[in-house]
C-alpha cells in the first residue's frame, strides 16, 4: 500500500494516523505506518518533551510526526486568565445546572481542573514547536491550516514538509499558496474539527485544485475498501484518526467510553460546538444535546467554550457519567465494532486494501 508519498516519507503503507496517544501513534509507525502524534492536549513543554521522548525511543528509527494547533495569522498575546475573564457568568451556571442534573460529583480537593485546551494559543504552541524541532520529526501537521509564515519556514530548514487539514478547494488553494506541502482533505464524515463537504467529493476536488501537491484524504475511512477508494480518487495516502480509539493501545481512561464507543452507530455523532465552540464531530450524549440551539444560553465562540466546559468534561469523564460521556469521534464508528491492537488494524487495512484492488483488477480485466 505505497504512494510516491508514503515512500518519500519511508513508511511502508500509505496510512497516517492522528492521535492523542503516544503508544498508538509509535505502534502504527512500528507497524508500517505514519504516526502523527496530537499537540494540542499538552499545555507543559515538559510533558510534551517527556512524551516525544518515549516516541523516539519506542519507533526504531522509523518516521513520525506532530500535529499542533496554530492560527495562520499572529494574534496578539493573551493569557488563560484573559480568556477565563471573558467567560459571561449565565454560561458558568448553566454548566453548573447541566452537572447537578445528573448529579456530577465535584472533583477532589487538589485535583486538576482538566485539560483546558491551552495548545490553541500562539505561545503555547510555539513552545511546543520548540521542543519538536529537538527530534526526528518528519513532518509537522497544522490542523488549523496554515500555520504562520515563519513556522513553515522554519520546519522546511529542518527538512521537516509541512500539512495543513482543509475542508473546501478554497482552503486547499490558500495552504498551498502559503507554502504547505500536503494537504489533508478532511470531509464531513470526520471526528474532530470539520467542515460540510463529504469526503467522496472534497478529495476529487481538492487533488485537482492544489495539483501537484500530494493530497490525504481523511474522514469516514477505516477499511482497506475505503483505503482504496481514497487513493482511486486521486490521494496520496489516507489520514486516519477515530480507527485508533478502540485500540488497546489507547488510553481513554474510561471503560464506559470503549463501551459506548462499540456500541454506536455511524448515526449516533453529531456536529456540535459543545467541545471547543467550533463544530467538531463527536458522540452524541445529553451533554452535546444540552448545547443544541435553543437549549441554554448557546456555546461560545473557541477558545472561550474550551475553557468553559474543561472542568466538566473532567468531572463527567472521572466519575463515567454515561449520559454527558462522549469524545469526538467519526462517522466511522460505527464500524469499530471490537477492541484490537493496532497492528491488527493495519493488518486488517492492507488485506482489505488488496482484495479491493484485485476486485477492480479483475473488473478492468473482464472490459
Amino acid at each position: 500500500m505505497q504512494t510516491e508519498l508514503s515512500t518519500q516519507l519511508g513508511a511502508e503503507h500509505a496510512l497516517f494516523g492522528f492521535t492523542p496517544f503516544p503508544a498508538v501513534a509509535a505502534a502504527l509507525t512500528r507497524a508500517g505506518g505514519f504516526g502523527v502524534l496530537g499537540a494540542v492536549r499538552y499545555g507543559a513543554a515538559d510533558d510534551l518533551r517527556r512524551d516525544l521522548d518515549w516516541m523516539a525511543a519506542h519507533t526504531g528509527g522509523l518516521p513520525w510526526g506532530l500535529d499542533v494547533v496554530m492560527p495562520a495569522k499572529k494574534v496578539e498575546s493573551v493569557t488563560e486568565a484573559d480568556v477565563e475573564a471573558m467567560i459571561p457568568e449565565e454560561h458558568r451556571q448553566y454548566v453548573r445546572k447541566v452537572l447537578d442534573r445528573y448529579d456530577v460529583p465535584d472533583l477532589p480537593d487538589g485535583q486538576d481542573g482538566g485539560w483546558r485546551i491551552t495548545g490553541w494559543m500562539e505561545e503555547v504552541a510555539r513552545s511546543q514547536l520548540d521542543v519538536a524541532f529537538d527530534y526526528p520529526v518528519k513532518l509537522l501537521a497544522n490542523a488549523l491550516g496554515s500555520p504562520p509564515p515563519d513556522v513553515i519556514e522554519r520546519a522546511h530548514r529542518h527538512d521537516i514538509p509541512v500539512a495543513a487539514l482543509a475542508g473546501s478547494p478554497r482552503h486547499a488553494e490558500r495552504h498551498k499558496e502559503a507554502g504547505i506541502d500536503i494537504i489533508v482533505a478532511q470531509g464531513y464524515e470526520a471526528g474532530g474539527h470539520t467542515g460540510e463537504i463529504a469526503t467522496m467529493v472534497l478529495t476529487p476536488e481538492v487533488v485537482r485544485a492544489v495539483a501537484p501537491l500530494p493530497v490525504l484524504a481523511a474522514g469516514g475511512i477505516g477499511s482497506g475498501e475505503q483505503v482504496a477508494a481514497a487513493l482511486a480518487l486521486g490521494a496520496q495516502g489516507a489520514w486516519l484518526g477515530s480507527v485508533w480509539l478502540t485500540t488497546t493501545e489507547a488510553d481513554l481512561g474510561s471503560r464506559a467510553l470503549t463501551r459506548k464507543l462499540l456500541a454506536a452507530t455511524a448515526g449516533d455523532t453529531v456536529r456540535s460546538r459543545a467541545l471547543t465552540g467550533k463544530p467538531a464531530r463527536q458522540l452524541r450524549t445529553d451533554w452535546t444535546d444540552a448545547w443544541e440551539p435553543g437549549e441554554g444560553p448557546g456555546p461560545l465562540p473557541m477558545p472561550l467554550q474550551g475553557l468553559l466546559v474543561a472542568e466538566a468534561n473532567s468531572r463527567i469523564q472521572r466519575y463515567e457519567v454515561e449520559p454527558l460521556l462522549g469524545t469526538p469521534v467519526g462517522q466511522i464508528v460505527g464500524s469499530m465494532n471490537s477492541e484490537r491492537s493496532v497492528q491488527a488494524v493495519v493488518d486488517d487495512l492492507t488485506r482489505g486494501f488488496e482484495a479491493a484492488v484485485a476486485r477492480l483488477g479483475g473488473i478492468a480485466g473482464a472490459g
